[in-house]
C-alpha cells in the first residue's frame, strides 16, 4: 500500500485528540486486527508513507515488522515501540497479524506538549521509552480497547501540558505560519508568510529550522505537494495544477517526483 495513492486509512480507526490538544496531535489511531488480515489475505505487506515533518509514536500490539527509513533498514520486535520525525520516506514490512496503535502529533507538537526538541530526530528512529515512561506504554499496550489507550496517553499529555507554565512563542508562529499558508490555498511563498505574520523572511527561517526541523519552503512544499497528489488521485479530470500553486502538469509531476521518489505513471 502507498500512501495517497492507496486508501491506507481503510485498516485504521482514527479519532482526534481533545480539544485542549488539538493544536498539537493531529490523530490517534489504531489497526484493525479484522481488517488488516482480510486486506493481507495471510501475505506480508507494505504500508509506504512520504516525508511529513510529523512526530509520530507507533507502539507495536501484534507482531514484529521491518521499518525501512531513508538508507537504513530496522528490525522491530513485537515488544519494541518506536518514536520517528518522518522526515523521508518510510516504508512498513508487515506480517499479516500486523497490530499498530499510532499518534501523530503536528510539527513542534512534541515540543509543546512534553518539551521535547523534535529536530533531534532528524533522520533517527528512537525507542519509545526514551521519550514516555515505560510503565505508561506497559498500560497502553495492555488496555482493553482503543478508546482506553486514546485515555491513557491523553491524560498523561494533559498533566505534561499543564506542567509546561510558560508556552513557547516560536511553536504558536510556526503553528500560526502553516495555518496562514493552508487557509490560502497554498499559494503565498515564505516571503508572503513572513510578511503577513509580521516577521522577516530570515525570521519565519529561523523559527522553523528550530522547531521542524526543515526551512519553511521545505515544509510548505511538502503540505503543498501532499494536498495536491490527494485530490489528483481523488479526481484527475478535475484537477488543475494551478489550483495549488504550481505553474503547470509538469511542474506538478516533478514535485511528485521529487516528494514521493516515483513517477505518476507507476501508479496507474
Amino acid at each position: 500500500m502507498v500512501e495517497i495513492f492507496d486508501d491506507i486509512r481503510k485498516i485504521y480507526g482514527f479519532s482526534a485528540p481533545r480539544p485542549e490538544l488539538e493544536d498539537y496531535i493531529e490523530f490517534f489511531s489504531e489497526s484493525s486486527s479484522e481488517e488488516t488480515a482480510s486486506f493481507a489475505n495471510n501475505k506480508c505487506f507494505t504500508v509506504k508513507m512520504f516525508p511529513s515533518w510529523t512526530p509520530t509514536m507507533w507502539i507495536n500490539l501484534g507482531t514484529p515488522y521491518q521499518l525501512v527509513a531513508g538508507d537504513s533498514c530496522y528490525a522491530i520486535g513485537a515488544s519494541n515501540d518506536v518514536l520517528l520525525l518522518r522526515d523521508s520516506i518510510v516504508e512498513r514490512v508487515n506480517l499479516p497479524s500486523d497490530h499498530i496503535f499510532s499518534v501523530k502529533f503536528f510539527p513542534g507538537g512534541l515540543e509543546a506538549v512534553l518539551g521535547i526538541d523534535q529536530t533531534k530526530f532528524i533522520s533517527k528512529i528512537v525507542a519509545l521509552n526514551e521519550v514516555l515512561p515505560a510503565a505508561l506504554i506497559l498500560q497502553v499496550k495492555t488496555a482493553a480497547s482503543f478508546e482506553q489507550r486514546m485515555a491513557l496517553l491523553q491524560d498523561f499529555f494533559l498533566l505534561q501540558y499543564s506542567r509546561r507554565r510558560k508556552q513557547d512563542h516560536y511553536i504558536h508562529i510556526v503553528k500560526d505560519s502553516i495555518d496562514l499558508y493552508t487557509a490560502n490555498r497554498m499559494q503565498y511563498n515564505t516571503g508572503q508568510v513572513a510578511e503577513r505574520m509580521f516577521i522577516t523572511s530570515k525570521t519565519i527561517n529561523r523559527y522553523f529550522n528550530n522547531i521542524v526541523g526543515a526551512s519553511p519552503k521545505k515544509y510548505f512544499s511538502i503540505l503543498r505537494a501532499r494536498a495536491a497528489l490527494t485530490a489528483y488521485v481523488a479526481g484527475k479530470e478535475a484537477f488543475s495544477p494551478c489550483d495549488h500553486g504550481y505553474h503547470d502538469m509538469s511542474h506538478f509531476y516533478k514535485e511528485v517526483i521529487r516528494f514521493t521518489g516515483q513517477g505518476l505513471a507507476a501508479q496507474r
